[in-house]
């Protein structure tokens, strides 16, 4: 399973939403699911996924599935 796939079904399954769902411009806050709770989950599971341990400006700035790309993508996660 490739990176884009691992991301997406972290996104389902912390959120609890469906995969046709998780776009790069899906934000936060937008939906039901994402709220502050489920960003939490979400982290939680990005870093064990990634084996990442993300610091709080990223947590902060996690705000749409193509901006944890980008965070990720500092961590050395490639998509």
């Amino acid at each position: 399973m490739d990176n884009n796939e691992k991301l997406k079904q972290v996104f389902c399954q912390a959120l609890g939403i469906e995969a046709d769902q998780v776009t790069d411009s899906l934000t936060y806050n937008t939906i039901e699911e994402w709220d502050s709770t489920a960003h939490m989950i979400l982290v939680a599971e990005l870093e064990d996924t990634f084996d990442v341990m993300l610091d709080t400006d990223d947590i902060i700035d996690m705000s749409t599935v193509g901006k944890a790309k980008e965070i990720l993508a500092k961590y050395e996660v490639q998509f």
